[in-house]
């Protein structure tokens, strides 16, 4: 199966329209987004990150 790479493209004025928002708002949005990718992370990948964090695995 041959699929297009998933790419995140923002034009100059969506990047703009972003940077006008209150900071709080920027980091409201981006508790939201970690807390959601914690939630969907599996179990395995959480224990990984876990270990990374205490420095017990090194890359």
């Amino acid at each position: 199966m041959n699929k297009a790479p998933l790419l995140y493209y923002r034009t100059m004025e969506q990047i703009a329209e972003y940077r006008k928002k209150p900071a709080l708002q920027k980091i409201r949005w981006l508790e939201a987004q970690m807390s959601f990718f914690h939630y969907a992370m599996p179990k395995k990948a959480k224990e990984i990150r876990e270990r990374m964090k205490t420095g017990k695995l090194k890359i």
